[in-house]
């Protein structure tokens, strides 16, 4: 019997894994989607050091979470008010979804999503909106089968040199 997941909100001492889960997710969602120097910078400990500094810091409003299994984090979320500059009191943005790469198609980010998706929906809020590579199919997919669906928006998004556009996906909540 496969051990369940359990999504909590995320701890100082999960640092290290979450950058981890991070960048590894990173090198292989966006492997030739983003230029290879870009990707291999910077390394867990880097990312972790960055992390660890703004914890305590947060932004008002986000939430970072993790999933378990078994005791070991296996993935990170983290949502909150949208970035894109407009005031919009109803909608939350999803900022990140993680999942160790070797979890991927065990419904990690699926209990993410839907975890925060819930406390979003239970604050208020009626939309969701977040940024995914335009070349990113796997990740546009999950979230299409999940409800939030690309609403036209596209943003220029350059990574040393090289343009790579994203889009924006919108679900009404709850999804």
């Amino acid at each position: 019997m496969t051990p369940a997941l359990v999504v909590r909100d995320m701890a100082l001492a999960d640092v290290d894994r979450v950058s981890e889960i991070r960048i590894r997710g990173r090198q292989s969602a966006y492997r030739g989607l983003l230029p290879q120097p870009y990707l291999d910078a910077p390394s867990v400990a880097e990312d972790a050091e960055r992390r660890r500094a703004r914890f305590g810091q947060g932004g008002a409003g986000v939430v970072n979470l993790v999933v378990e299994q078994a005791g070991r984090v296996v993935g990170r979320a983290a949502h909150g008010g949208c970035r894109d500059g407009e005031v919009r009191a109803d909608d939350t943005e999803l900022y990140a979804i993680y999942v160790d790469t070797e979890y991927l198609g065990r419904g990690v980010g699926r209990v993410l999503l839907q975890e925060s998706v819930r406390r979003a929906g239970a604050l208020g809020y009626s939309r969701t909106y977040l940024w995914v590579l335009k070349g990113n199919a796997t990740a546009r997919r999950f979230y299409e089968r999940a409800g939030l669906h690309a609403d036209g928006a596209e943003e220029p998004f350059e990574v040393e040199g090289v343009a790579v556009p994203e889009v924006r996906h919108l679900g009404h909540l709850p999804l």
